[in-house]
């Protein structure tokens, strides 16, 4: 483990935790399964799917620069630990499923065991079982007709030949699912 990134991981985050060291070693594994580097340089062509919205996240963001911003970080929210990368320098890709462990130490020897634990004894790597998603697009926003405020134009809804926002669309649906 580098105590530099680990401690770097700490600051983004503002502490530490079970969930930011599992984001750590997340982190860690992917780049040596996708031959990048771990130091924040993959900028846009590492994307990562994160099924969840757990401190993870966070090391993700410091360690290998997948963010929301830039479009490279995108949620598929399943409630599970499993974290799905794509390299579009080198097209490689894998997913990442966090194993279920002993719970019942304290915070610091759960930490600590995370962070001295193997790639095998985490996790369980395999093929994605999604598609690499789009490159992030630009849009044109567009002025709501009744609010006023600017939105996405591929989130933006025609309602009575005005073009309406999502928060004042008045939703019409007639369907139970």
């Amino acid at each position: 483990m580098n105590e530099s990134l680990w401690n770097g991981c700490k600051n983004f985050h503002g502490h530490e935790c079970p969930g930011l060291a599992i984001g750590y070693k997340v982190s860690e594994a992917a780049a040596e399964t996708l031959k990048i580097s771990l130091e924040r340089a993959c900028d846009e062509e590492l994307v990562c799917v994160a099924e969840n919205d757990s401190c993870s996240v966070d090391s993700i963001q410091y360690l290998l620069s997948c963010t929301v911003g830039k479009g490279n970080l995108l949620f598929r929210i399943s409630g599970k630990p499993v974290y799905t990368f794509f390299s579009r320098t080198n097209d490689t890709a894998v997913r990442i499923a966090v194993k279920s462990f002993d719970r019942h130490v304290s915070r610091e020897a759960l930490i600590k065991n995370i962070l001295n634990s193997s790639k095998e004894d985490l996790f369980i790597m395999s093929e994605p079982k999604i598609e690499l998603p789009q490159k992030a697009r630009l849009f044109q926003s567009v002025a709501c007709d009744i609010c006023g405020e600017s939105a996405r134009e591929d989130k933006i809804r025609l309602q009575d030949g005005k073009k309406v926002c999502l928060d004042c669309f008045d939703n019409y649906e007639r369907c139970f699912f």
